[in-house]
């Protein structure tokens, strides 16, 4: 026979300290502490109070204290948020619309205006800067349009690009006249009215350039592009040999990176996003042929935003920052597993993919011919290249961007037969 017990019921009122027993028939022990509430009205925004009413109408509602747990949480979402952010900010800034945008990253059009125009917000003082340093070139504070997070475009016809790394520029600068000499399309440097190459305020320095013609978006389908994209690569580093032997380069090395920093960044995150398996089987055939792999200056940074196109030909290159020099093999691969990380309904299936590749490999060589060891070494410098990004991306906490990485890296290792197929 199920026993039916007869418990009190404790009420205890906070605001007169007065504790009355109730008797109830209950199956187990209850308390119930009578606290002192605060009416919702008082403390939640309408919108908020409305949303809850849904839920929860009429009653009571216990909301618990706030963690230490609960507050990082927040923190790291809020990190995301502006992460995310950054990126709508500069995909519009190179082109993407908003509709292409929201579609991306699943969001209205409405979300995406609005963000585009708190970024822009933030940017303000800067272009603030930039209006009164115009007049050092003689120009009154014309149409001043930003196109990257560092670049401003004036009245069309000009580029104004905001460096803090003094050398960077200067190098960047010299650079792109060597390239010039040697009739490469790239943009000439404007001097200001006292003959000086660029402008320093305070910490920054500002290096305006003429603007080139065409775009920096195109079909990134188009096999008749990705051709043309392995052309210009190949013209590029050989202008490259020409700049190598006029000034000295940073020397880099992916194995040493790979080996060094990459490493460091996989052992400290205990191996959970790259299996050691998978960072030994790249890295190990990496080293067996690295030493055969030639190496110049290359540009490091390839992608449709540093090489612009004018009605389906290649008008330029800009942005040297990243140049250095490495395995020339690098900048074509970089360029092809770069194709992989659009995000819309337009991205890359894996047989699409594969004909860009074939196509890029083409148009290289019909200018600069690939040797053995570097077709050899194609699937395994991708697949570094990915690990690369991936350790990059979680240095700098952005999650979903080294996820990405790595979703890229098991679809090269599923099809490397197939890339070696197409050089």
């Amino acid at each position: 026979m199920h026993m039916v017990t007869w418990l009190s019921v404790i009420i205890f009122d906070t605001e007169s300290n007065v504790v009355t027993d109730i008797f109830a028939k209950f199956d187990k022990i209850v308390w119930v502490i009578w606290m002192k509430y605060v009416n919702a009205n008082e403390v939640l925004p309408k919108e908020l109070l409305a949303m809850i009413q849904k839920h929860y109408d009429g009653g009571y509602l216990y909301i618990p204290r706030k963690d230490s747990r609960g507050v990082k949480r927040q923190t790291d979402y809020k990190k995301e948020l502006e992460k995310r952010d950054q990126c709508i900010f500069l995909m519009h800034l190179e082109g993407r619309t908003k509709g292409q945008l929201g579609k991306i990253f699943h969001l209205s059009e409405s979300s995406v205006r609005r963000i585009i125009a708190k970024e822009k917000v933030k940017h303000q003082n800067m272009r603030e800067i930039i209006e009164q340093i115009l007049q050092e070139w003689g120009m009154e504070s014309g149409q001043i349009v930003q196109i990257y997070p560092s670049a401003w475009e004036i009245d069309g016809s000009y580029v104004i690009k905001k460096y803090d790394d003094r050398e960077q520029m200067e190098r960047n600068s010299q650079i792109a006249a060597i390239l010039s000499a040697r009739h490469i399309p790239v943009a000439d440097v404007v001097p200001a009215k006292n003959g000086a190459a660029y402008i320093a305020h305070k910490d920054t320095y500002f290096l305006m350039s003429k603007k080139l013609q065409g775009n920096n978006l195109s079909d990134r389908k188009d096999r008749a592009i990705a051709y043309k994209m392995g052309c210009a690569i190949a013209r590029l580093h050989d202008a490259f040999l020409q700049c190598e032997k006029e000034m000295e380069f940073w020397d880099n090395s992916l194995l040493k990176e790979m080996k060094g920093w990459v490493w460091e960044t996989f052992t400290g995150q205990e191996w959970q996003m790259i299996s050691r398996e998978e960072y030994d089987k790249a890295v190990i055939e990496l080293e067996t042929i690295y030493d055969d792999l030639p190496k110049q200056l290359i540009h490091r940074d390839v992608h449709f935003g540093n090489f612009l196109f004018c009605e389906g030909e290649l008008s330029g290159y800009i942005d040297f920052d990243l140049s250095q020099r490495n395995i020339r093999i690098f900048d074509i691969c970089y360029f092809l597993t770069g194709l992989l990380s659009e995000e819309s309904d337009n991205a890359f299936t894996q047989r699409e993919w594969l004909a860009s590749v074939k196509s890029a490999a083409a148009g290289y060589e019909s200018n600069n011919p690939l040797s053995a060891e570097e077709k050899k070494a194609v699937p395994c410098v991708m697949e570094c290249i990915e690990m690369l990004c991936a350790a990059y991306f979680i240095r700098v906490k952005d999650t979903k961007r080294a996820a990405d990485a790595c979703q890229i890296l098991r679809m090269i290792q599923n099809c490397e037969k197939d890339i070696s197929k197409q050089f």
